[in-house]
């Protein structure tokens, strides 16, 4: 194999910095190099800034480290002898050095390589990550690549999406059909996949969002708009503290009966939270919300700074707790904007910092991925920046901003920083693949772009990122070998966790109490065949003449289920304490061969069930029922 000879290493050379001569034309900046080490083989590095002096062109380049036999990248422990020569990197002994290839997410391919970057969506699922660029620079564009790859892994998504940008993603890309053959990329509309939340008033289209308004006292003084006096809080407590349901029709009319002057301001938030319809006993449900398969935004468009962080708070705080209880299935949440929602100490307050953080710290230990999306870093959290151990780096020229990436990211040197303001639209310096960051192209969209600016004069072209083809003509970290046994407890295998939770065979179910093996055993004619079938139900946890019981409905019929394999039912207006149903539903794979349709609504059942008792909890399901013929 011939090796194109770049120039010889010179002057002072360490174990991870050295120096080249450069002899001919053929070197740029962040080219892949590999030198031969007299103990170590074959090493890679690269270049990371070119100088031209009277003597000739000097290269500055990085040692990124040789793969040992564990297949692991480790860096030398001798440096280079002087003198060796230095050669052009070949595509194969990049691959197999940090190989960037394997079966993760796709997002683009190497600053000046025809080689594919795949991030690892295990990775970045369950240690967070976080995508910083300026305005303008491709950052919700390079968002929507990451989700399109997610999203063909039918891992449920959640997108707090404060500027209506992602619903996009319904309609195929409108990226030039020749730039898209040139990286191998289809148009695809994910229309069946999305289902958007958000304030019908604003736009119709939209499903409405129904936050839960159960909630403890706590919670409801983490939610209001308004700082409160001392005088306030006590009378608030001692209205909330005799209180058999917290909400607020019934803080209100226990505020209305006080004699107090303090109670005014106190009755008009109350009255301003109720009348957002924000909050209901019918609660959408946290089933709906987080799908196997299916991608939930919720667009805030148009709606208020202070009613963002409220939704944000409540919605994230209750699912976070439903995940803990193994309620949902796992999912991965982006929150655009993020320095809205948790700022750092002296750039503002947010009702939903707290749980952001919470969930930055925490979510990894319950298959919660938290992305966090910001065009202003040094507005950020620096504990949440600093639990995203996978960081894409747009475009930015902040001081402060570059000062707070500096700061809050492990692997970022000068040289790195420098490039951050140089990076063009459409590139991103990739942290936390390997031990060096990586200068990618991102590749096309598949879906719809809709983070263009508004184009104001009518004729101009909007600020958006377009892809970079392999012939363009602009200048332009293994996994850490020590894991934390923090990590190797607690992270859990999404992808895995999500198998249990497929489109088709993995659902809620009430289980029979015998199977189909079972069925045949004790069957004393011959069965020609056994069908099953999924029945449509709810399962209610309820408080009912004083006691914690719950009740199963099917959605059919309306009734209550005794018990489902004797087909023994009740109407609810019979309701009483032996209707009470000990098995919960479990989230299961089966092969079934028929799913019922309901024919009732689960907002219509609770409602009527509401009627006879109060209803704490639900949650929907299936009841397996089999059919056999002999």
């Amino acid at each position: 194999m011939s090796y194109m000879i770049l120039g010889r290493i010179t002057g002072k050379v360490s174990t991870t910095q050295f120096q080249f001569s450069v002899s001919g034309t053929d070197t740029k900046k962040f080219q892949f190099i590999q030198v031969n080490h007299p103990e170590y083989g074959f090493v890679l590095g690269q270049v990371m800034e070119l100088e031209r002096t009277a003597e000739g062109m000097e290269a500055k380049c990085n040692v990124i480290g040789y793969k040992d036999l564990d297949g692991r990248i480790k860096g030398i422990r001798t440096p280079f002898n002087l003198n060796t020569e230095v050669l052009d990197a070949e595509d194969s002994f990049i691959k197999k050095i940090i190989e960037l290839e394997g079966e993760g997410g796709f997002i683009g391919k190497l600053e000046g390589k025809d080689i594919s970057v795949r991030v690892n969506l295990q990775k970045i699922l369950t240690k967070h990550l976080a995508v910083l660029a300026k305005s303008g620079a491709g950052k919700s564009y390079t968002v929507g690549v990451l989700l399109e790859e997610i999203m063909e892994k039918n891992v449920p998504l959640l997108i707090i999406d404060p500027h209506g940008e992602y619903s996009s993603m319904k309609e195929p890309s409108d990226e030039e059909q020749e730039k898209l053959i040139a990286w191998n990329i289809d148009k695809k509309r994910y229309s069946q996949k999305i289902q958007e939340y958000g304030d019908l008033n604003i736009n119709e289209n939209l499903r409405p969002l129904k936050l839960n308004e159960k909630m403890s006292s706590y919670e409801l003084m983490k939610i209001l708009p308004i700082q409160l006096t001392n005088t306030q809080e006590a009378i608030l407590f001692s209205i909330i503290k005799d209180l058999e349901e917290i909400n607020f029709d019934n803080i209100i009319l226990g505020l209305e009966q006080l004699n107090s002057s303090g109670k005014w301001s106190l009755i008009d938030t109350m009255m301003y939270l109720r009348d957002l319809k924000l909050f209901s006993a019918h609660h959408t449900s946290f089933n709906e919300i987080i799908q196997p398969g299916k991608c939930s935004i919720i667009n805030l468009k148009g709606i208020s700074p202070e009613v963002q962080e409220v939704v944000v708070y409540k919605l994230l705080k209750d699912l976070f707790l439903a995940r803990k209880q193994d309620k949902i299935p796992p999912f991965f949440c982006v929150i655009e904007e993020a320095h809205n929602f948790c700022p750092e100490k002296g750039f503002g307050r947010a009702k939903s910092s707290e749980v952001i953080r919470l969930i930055s710290s925490e979510g990894r230990k319950f298959g919660l991925g938290l992305c966090v999306v910001s065009q202003r870093p040094a507005l950020v959290q620096k504990t949440v920046l600093a639990q995203c151990s996978t960081q894409i780096i747009m475009k930015i020229t902040n001081p402060n901003d570059l000062r707070a990436i500096t700061g809050s990211i492990e692997g970022i040197t000068s040289e790195a920083t420098e490039e951050i303001q140089n990076l063009p639209v459409g590139s991103a310096l990739v942290c936390g693949i390997v031990d060096r960051p990586l200068v990618v192209n991102i590749r096309p969209r598949k879906s719809k772009h809709g983070g263009h600016a508004v184009n104001i004069l009518g004729n101009s072209t909007s600020e958006t990122y377009v892809p970079k083809t392999e012939n363009r003509t602009e200048e332009n970290i293994e996994d850490g070998i020590e894991i934390e046994r923090y990590d190797q407890e607690y992270n859990k295998d999404v992808f895995k966790e999500n198998k249990k939770f497929e489109e088709k065979n993995l659902l809620s179910i009430i289980k029979p109490t015998i199977n189909i093996k079972e069925i045949k055993l004790m069957s004393e004619r011959p069965i020609s065949k056994i069908t099953t079938y999924l029945i449509p139900a709810i399962f209610f946890s309820c408080k009912f003449k004083g006691e914690n019981i719950n009740f199963l409905v099917d959605k059919i019929k309306g009734k209550i289920i005794l018990n489902p394999e004797k087909d023994e039912k009740r109407d609810i207006f019979r309701l009483d304490l032996d209707c009470n149903f000990l098995r919960k539903p479990s989230f299961e794979s089966i092969n079934y061969d028929t799913k019922m349709e309901e024919k009732i609504s689960s907002g219509r059942l609770r409602e009527e069930l509401s009627k006879y008792c109060k209803v704490d909890d639900f949650k929907e399901c299936f009841i397996v029922y089999y059919k056999i013929d002999y």
